[in-house]
């Protein structure tokens, strides 16, 4: 399958770089947000959830309403919606935007978090449960009749769904994680598995992971989950000025954060989840990995979500991406920190570089065949 990008939906102009606190959804700023990803063809936008932001169907169904080929990543907590409920929502949305909705699965990675909302379940038993969710989910979409659960989470009697995939039977689901209870689950029932950016030779490892554990399961080389790595880009005309803009960010969010306008406390505790952990230990062995990865803004934000940079010129944001690509990575995830300043940016500098040497490549091999 062809590469493709995905963005993050962002509902205001409050960005890490110049945080508003207590900002509201500004309805057209969403939509502006929307529509510029969409005509810069970004192939899908996670829309995230947190146990104190804003309800991401809502703001998916907005997204639907208002663009014409951007699909839908909705960030899905099992904790939040039983899965008979989440697979008639899910399909109402994939109805709704002509087959563009996708869901992204998000087990918990911190207890306290979790607790917020009144899941108590160790990380174990969070993973078991997904597992079980993903199960009744593909059942729901794909049975004709009704059907029973008795399951260690879930117990229900002649559940039905008539509301379908518009495809008939499924709608792609995405797993992330750096743990071996997720590697063992998105290699073994994901169609997409999400990777935040470490160097090559480590996610080269972590794809070795889920692929072993997808063949494992029984599933063919062609039936394996497609690979999504997520980047940070900071990008400008030359190196220096790129430079010059990363270290600018660098102290917009140490600032930020010890003014306490950051998201992350300034005494935050040290990540519970592995994948924050590895990013931290990754951080420890220099600031610049490969050929443009740049770790401080790791450091700097305790390693919350996404947080790897790539800095550099147009070109070698291009060819740092393509790194990504050439190890198996099919889906690309770029955001920035000027939140939609850099996604036109990317729309106009980066997408159709790599796209241009992905077609190249492509018009290579066939003429050798």
């Amino acid at each position: 399958m062809p590469t493709e990008f995905i963005s993050l939906t962002f509902p205001n102009a409050s960005t890490e770089l110049n945080p508003l606190p207590g900002a509201g959804i500004d309805p057209d700023y969403l939509v502006r947000y929307a529509r510029n990803l969409d005509d810069y063809e970004f192939n899908y936008t996670l829309v995230p959830y947190d146990s104190s932001y804003f309800d991401p169907w809502t703001v998916g169904a907005t997204i639907a309403a208002v663009t014409k080929n951007l699909k839908i990543i909705i960030a899905l907590r099992p904790n939040t919606l039983y899965p008979t409920v989440a697979a008639k929502a899910l399909a109402t949305l994939d109805q709704l935007s002509r087959g563009r909705a996708v869901v992204h699965f998000i087990a918990g990675g911190s207890d306290v978090e979790q607790a917020r909302e009144g899941d108590f379940l160790g990380k174990e038993e969070r993973y078991e449960r997904l597992e079980e969710y993903i199960k009744i989910l593909k059942r729901a979409w794909q049975s004709p009749e009704p059907f029973d659960w008795d399951g260690k989470h879930y117990q229900f009697k002649n559940f039905r769904n008539l509301v379908r995939p518009v495809n008939g039977t499924s709608i792609p689901v995405s797993v992330g994680g750096s743990s071996d209870a997720a590697y063992r689950i998105g290699g073994s029932l994901a169609d997409i598995f999400g990777l935040w950016g470490e160097p090559l030779k480590e996610t080269k490892e972590q794809i070795d992971r889920i692929y072993a554990e997808a063949e494992k399961a029984g599933r063919a080389a062609d039936d394996r989950p497609r690979i999504w790595v997520t980047f940070r880009p900071i990008v400008a005309e030359t190196e220096e000025l790129a430079w010059a803009k990363a270290h600018h960010t660098l102290d917009a969010l140490k600032g930020n954060r010890a003014e306490g306008k950051s998201r992350v406390p300034a005494e935050a505790a040290a990540p519970q989840n592995v994948g924050s952990q590895r990013l931290l230990e990754i951080a420890k062995r220099g600031e610049v990995q490969d050929r443009a990865l740049w770790y401080p803004t790791v450091t700097a934000t305790n390693a919350r979500g996404a947080s790897t940079a790539l800095v550099g010129s147009v070109q070698t944001i291009v060819d740092s991406l393509l790194d990504y690509v050439d190890l198996g990575a099919e889906l690309i995830s770029i955001r920035g920190y000027d939140n939609l300043n850099d996604a036109i940016d990317y729309g106009r500098y980066v997408l159709p570089k790599v796209r241009a040497v992905l077609k190249e490549r492509e018009g290579q091999t066939n003429g050798a065949h």
